[in-house]
C-alpha cells in the first residue's frame, strides 16, 4: 500500500468507548476519501476496536493504529488488520521492515531534522511531526528547505481553526484528535453533528 491515495486527514481515536468510535466511523462514511481513522494502542481493547471497525467499515474507511511504540504493539495492530501505523516516536528499522512485509503504511513520529532524516533513510512512508503546535506551521516549510519535499503529517494541537495554515506551509497530511469535534457531540454520539465538524475541517483548510 502506498501513500498516493492516503486521506489528507486522520481522525485520532484515543480512549473513546467503542460506541463513540463507531459513531465517528459513521460520520466519516461518505467523506472517506478525505478521512482515515486511527485507534491508539493505549485505548483499552484497541485491537478489538480495529478488528471490529474494519469488519464493518474497512471497505470504505482506511483504519489504522496509533501510539505504536514497539514491535509488540505493531504485531498486535497488524494482526487486527490495521492498514497503517502511527506513533509519536521514532520507529526502529525492524518495525518499518516488518510493516513493509505486511504492506502496511508507516508514519513514525519525529521532531528534529536528524530524526526526520533517519526515518526517511529507514524508508518510512510519511513522517509525523509531533507536537506540531509547538513546532509551528513554518517549521514544516523550513524542514523541506534542506531536506527536500517530504510527506509530512502535522499532529498535536491541530483543529479546524489552524489546519489551513499548516497545509499552506508544507504539511501534506493532518492528524486531529480532540480538536476535531465538540465533546458533547461525541458523548451523544450525534452522527450528523460529528459529520458537520468533519465538513468544517475540509472547508477551513
Amino acid at each position: 500500500m502506498g501513500i498516493n491515495n492516503f486521506p489528507k486527514y486522520t481522525i485520532i481515536i484515543r480512549n473513546y468507548t467503542f460506541d463513540e468510535a463507531h459513531a465517528i466511523a459513521k460520520a466519516i462514511e461518505g467523506l472517506e476519501q478525505n478521512f482515515a481513522m486511527e485507534i491508539t494502542m493505549n485505548t483499552r481493547s484497541a485491537s478489538e476496536y480495529i478488528k471490529n471497525l474494519n469488519k464493518e467499515f474497512g471497505q470504505k474507511i482506511l483504519i489504522g493504529a496509533g501510539t505504536v511504540l514497539n514491535l509488540k504493539d505493531e504485531i498486535a495492530a497488524v494482526d487486527a488488520n490495521a492498514k497503517f501505523l502511527l506513533s509519536s516516536c521514532l520507529f526502529s528499522k525492524n518495525m518499518i521492515d516488518y510493516a513493509k512485509q505486511k504492506n502496511v503504511i508507516t508514519i513514525p513520529g519525529a521532531y528534529t531534522p536528524t530524526e526526520v532524516l533517519q526515518m526517511l533513510n529507514y524508508k518510512a512512508d510519511i513522517i509525523k511531526i509531533f507536537p506540531a503546535i509547538t513546532a509551528g506551521p513554518e517549521y514544516f516549510k523550513n524542514l523541506q528547505g534542506p531536506l527536500g519535499k517530504i510527506p509530512l503529517m502535522a499532529v498535536g494541537g491541530i483543529s479546524s481553526e489552524n489546519v489551513g495554515i499548516f497545509l499552506k506551509n508544507g504539511a501534506q497530511f493532518i492528524g486531529i484528535g480532540s480538536g476535531a469535534f465538540l465533546k458533547e457531540d461525541i458523548i451523544n454520539k450525534d452522527v450528523p453533528k460529528l459529520r458537520q465538524s468533519l465538513i468544517d475541517i475540509i472547508e477551513k483548510s
